[in-house]
């Protein structure tokens, strides 16, 4: 049975977590967490963070054990991008992108 946690709105941009995404998907839990806690990217503690509730989830709600999960599937969709500006020479303006994401974990158990 899977079990899901996503995280939404975070102030990273999708293009950055999913480099960490797939260093992590179709792993098993212990091992994803090893990578994601020596993993020097930002993304990498809000990836965790969104594992552990996904684990909780998986182990709470739906009684499996930790030690037959894997990630299934993992991404990272593009949220709201938050448009400021930047000012320039001559009385003009640049635009700043600040991307956000939504981060979806799906565990499952191995046969």
């Amino acid at each position: 049975m899977e079990s899901f946690a996503i995280a939404k709105m975070q102030r990273i941009a999708p293009r950055k977590v999913r480099i960490v995404l797939d260093l992590v998907r179709g792993k098993k839990i212990k091992e994803a967490r090893a990578l994601l806690m020596f993993t020097p990217k930002a993304a990498s503690p809000i990836i965790l963070k969104v594992l552990n509730s996904a684990v909780a989830n998986a182990v709470n709600n739906n009684k499996q054990k930790e030690e037959a999960l894997y990630i299934k599937t993992c991404f990272a969709s593009e949220g709201q991008t938050l448009k400021r500006m930047q000012p320039r020479s001559k009385g003009s303006a640049s635009p700043i992108m600040k991307r956000t994401s939504h981060i979806t974990v799906i565990l499952d158990t191995k046969e």
